[in-house]
């Protein structure tokens, strides 16, 4: 996630720190000392530091249900509304999925329990309304805050673990994308929902909603994505109508490539067609504002994309590209030459035309070498 700090490394896990997360720290700390001096200034980050310890927690409790299902977590990214576990992929089966998603409320659960029980703590719904009083106890609001985050993160809408569950429940009847598309329209309904009483009560709410609604979307998109992609090999859905760089060019050519296409990646090829890396604009501009028109591309240009072959399945590729966060991956052909790009700009297309053609209708099939045996 950009904008974001490493901070810790565990388990193969990296644990982020967005930068809004310092800054809602320096606003916890100067709204506390504001309130009461030094003294509740640290009370008060402490306790806050606790809480987003718990949900660190309750991240890698989703982390570590995916990883017994082969599912890997790049990274944790700690937000000031909460925490992002990364995960590689959606688990295959809607049981793996609904397990995925409770893992991470069962730890807030054993929390509170352990606080509870073990510590003596009580909980009180008098700590939330005093959640910025420093002087009560910590760990009594830190078992009323865990509690209440089981409640929250159970409310049946993305990017909730509630929503999670409530498609996984319904994908054990239904297709995967119908599911995900009805849990996405609960979800808008509650933000509906909570905007509305937000205007009349607590204006945090209307945040809540937008963020809600906008969870239920990137699901709904995502779903619409892996049912397009189901059976569609690489072929279908790559660019091929590109301007490649050779390797001696420099910006200068390359910003004229920029100027009479409209390819926003540039692909560098060597004499026998192989891919050698991808020129982006936006390291095209950044490098033409650093080094000048006269850098070769092969300076600048990114090495590291995956490839993936043109007979791949589309899914694998999409996932490939998700996982890396790419700008584009370059596709060859079974003997290992380009021969196209796939992109986000290329995957919003093809969710726009597969929208409209006739169910079960799909596009021609694009020549390129054959599969190899």
């Amino acid at each position: 996630m950009r904008w974001s700090l490493r901070i810790a490394r565990v388990a193969g896990i990296e644990v982020r720190l967005h930068i809004t997360f310092i800054l809602f720290l320096a606003w916890i700390g100067f709204s506390y000392y504001h309130l009461g001096g030094p003294e509740d200034a640290v009370r008060g980050l402490v306790f806050v530091l606790a809480l987003f310890g718990c949900v660190l927690l309750h991240e890698f409790g989703h982390a570590f249900a995916a990883l017994a299902f082969g599912i890997r977590t790049p990274d944790i990214t700690l937000l000031p509304i909460g925490g992002v576990a990364r995960l590689q992929r959606i688990p295959d089966r809607p049981w793996q999925e609904l397990i995925v998603a409770l893992a991470g409320p069962l730890v807030n659960v054993v929390i509170a329990a352990v606080l509870i029980f073990v510590l003596g703590q009580r909980l009180s719904l008098e700590h939330l309304e005093r959640l910025n009083v420093p002087t009560v106890a910590l760990l009594a609001k830190l078992a009323t805050v865990n509690i209440m985050l089981v409640l929250f993160n159970l409310i049946p809408a993305f990017p909730m673990d509630g929503g999670r569950v409530l498609r996984a429940l319904l994908a054990m009847a239904l297709p995967y994308s119908r599911a995900t598309q009805i849990a996405a329209t609960v979800g808008q309904g509650l933000a509906f929902v909570l905007g509305f009483l937000g205007l009349f009560t607590n204006p945090m709410l209307i945040f809540i909603a937008f963020f809600v609604f906008l969870g239920a979307q990137q699901e709904a998109a995502a779903a619409q994505i892996r049912d397009i992609s189901t059976g569609l090999p690489v072929a279908e859905a790559m660019v091929t109508h590109l301007v490649p760089l050779p390797p001696h060019a420099v910006l200068d050519d390359a910003v004229e490539a920029l100027l009479r296409t409209s390819q926003h990646e540039f692909p560098v090829l060597d004499a026998d067609g192989r891919i050698l890396g991808v020129l982006t604009r936006d390291d095209l501009i950044a490098a033409l504002k650093r080094q000048g028109p006269h850098v070769p591309v092969t300076e600048v240009m990114r090495r590291d994309l995956p490839v993936v072959y043109a007979y791949e399945p589309f899914e694998e590729a999409f996932r490939k590209m998700e996982e890396c966060g790419c700008p584009a991956l370059p596709v060859v052909d079974a003997t290992g030459r380009f021969v196209g790009l796939i992109t986000p700009e290329n995957v919003g297309e093809l969710m726009l035309v597969h929208s409209l053609r006739p169910a079960g209708a799909r596009p021609a099939w694009r020549r390129v070498a054959p599969t190899p045996h």
